[in-house]
């Protein structure tokens, strides 16, 4: 097949929810020659879990579409890999803490490459920006907006008026949502550490005020500002981040580049829960996707990261998995009985990307897929069936999934892991030769034998098909 261009021209606008205003806005980005979007990426002490899966998958989805709109877009997901977190895991594993970086960033890129996340344009490390973010800090003092006091450094809230308007929190709720801590260097204990002093055993580098290591909310603004610029079009994360970090990242930010707007357009993704209840440690609950992943077809995952609305709360459940699965089943179907009509370069359909357009409205989006999917499914001519098929491949390519050899997903098993394809073939072949001899017993012990193995055979007018068995599948 043809790989059809990325490119298309701009046909409609393109409307999101910005959580500053609280209103879903047209999208103009200030430079269209450079589209910038900055999204906050994990911090690598641990395997992740699935609910930090969720702002990746979708907004790789709003980087396909921006791609498709704009000449260059320019998008970071940064690595936070200095931390507390960190640090603890080190110690207590005896290590430098790159050694634990190191391994779970390294997953962490795996698992989003198998979700269908594409890398990043940029992936900025904390512990590669320390001269940035002391010259930040020392921006900030310099301009009264922060204060030293005993080794800290500290973001001097009353210095910044509209501290709040994103989350539109008072002072109270702030401080007490925010957990501060309760330091007598502090001039107010809503004021947060954007520099700490480092006792010997854990890392810390050279600054004017001693041996230290960055507080959390300074790295994403000193990245950001490195390889985006002062103010940049989107910011995104989870909205779980909105306050403190995403309220903090402005008032630094603002403050540090004389008063410019640091991100012009503000998107949370809302979170998960467990099957009607949050997830936790504290519950048990917590689903690591790592381990997700060996049980699951990756693309089940994403289909299921991607169906509800990313500012609606999610709930996860097998059940979930188990559906999303029968339906890329049932697509995948689609494509395989049209697996021998030719297909050339086809635009994204309109209908999709205008519900995509429409602030990411996923569940819309997919619902053109199911059409698209029955619309192939009917086709009866070969023109039509190759335009239906066309057609529905380019909308599975915006949206990440339908990409696999529609065969390669059937024999897929767990995780993706694929069955010894020659093996089953082998099995059919003497089944074929058994039916025909007439030898049912034999032909029933071989599919009873492939049953038991989790694969499932089709025996159709023309062929027999099989497929392995996923979730609560039956043996026909």
């Amino acid at each position: 097949m043809m790989r059809r261009s990325n490119k298309i021209p701009v046909r409609m606008s393109l409307r999101l929810h910005n959580s500053l205003t609280r209103q879903t806005e047209e999208f103009v980005p200030q430079d269209p020659a450079r589209v910038t979007m900055y999204v906050c990426g994990p911090t690598v002490y641990n395997y992740v879990h699935i609910g930090n899966a969720r702002p990746p998958v979708v907004f790789d989805l709003l980087a396909r579409l921006l791609r498709r709109r704009y000449s260059r877009v320019v998008y970071a997901r940064n690595i936070t890999d200095v931390d507390d977190k960190i640090n603890a895991a080190a110690l207590q594993a005896g290590v430098p803490i790159g050694d634990i970086t190191d391994r779970y960033a390294r997953a962490y890129h795996e698992d989003m490459a198998k979700l269908g996340v594409a890398p990043p344009d940029i992936v900025p490390y904390a512990t590669a920006h320390i001269p940035q973010i002391v010259a930040m800090c020392q921006r900030l003092i310099d301009t009264g907006h922060a204060y030293e006091a005993e080794g800290h450094v500290l973001f001097d809230v009353g210095s910044f008026p509209d501290y709040g308007r994103l989350s539109g929190r008072s002072a109270e709720d702030m401080i007490a949502g925010a957990r501060v801590e309760v330091a007598p260097y502090k001039r107010n204990p809503a004021d947060f550490v954007l520099w700490k002093p480092s006792t010997p055993e854990l890392p810390g580098w050279d600054s004017p005020w001693g041996r230290g290591r960055p507080g959390w909310h300074i790295e994403c603004s000193a990245m950001a500002a490195a390889h985006l610029g002062e103010t940049i079009d989107i910011h995104a994360g989870g909205n779980d981040l909105l306050f403190p970090h995403h309220e903090n990242e402005i008032a630094q930010s603002t403050c540090a580049h004389g008063g410019k707007v640091f991100a012009r357009y503000w998107l949370h993704n809302g979170m998960l829960s467990m099957e009607g209840r949050k997830m936790s440690k504290s519950l048990g609950n917590v689903l690591v996707l790592h381990e997700l992943l060996d049980l699951h077809p990756a693309e089940s995952l994403r289909l299921v990261l991607l169906k509800a609305h990313y500012r609606q709360p999610l709930d996860w459940s097998e059940s979930a998995i188990t559906q999303a699965t029968r339906t890329l089943d049932g697509w995948y179907g689609v494509l395989r009985d049209l697996a021998a009509i030719p297909t050339e370069t086809a635009p994204v359909p309109a209908e999709l990307e205008a519900a995509l357009c429409d602030d990411l409205n996923t569940p819309a989006a997919f619902a053109v897929l199911a059409g698209l999917a029955d619309a192939a499914r009917k086709a009866t001519s070969v023109e039509e069936k190759r335009t239906a098929k066309a057609d529905l491949l380019a909308a599975g390519e915006l949206l990440g999934v339908l990409q696999q050899d529609p065969e390669a997903w059937f024999q897929q098993a767990a995780g993706g892991r694929t069955i010894d394809a020659g093996w089953v073939e082998s099995l059919l072949e003497q089944r074929r030769a058994a039916r025909a001899a007439r030898d049912f017993a034999t032909s029933d012990r071989i599919r009873d034998e492939l049953a038991a193995s989790g694969i499932l055979i089709e025996d159709g007018a023309g062929a027999t098909r099989w497929k392995v068995a996923k979730n609560d599948d039956c043996p026909a």
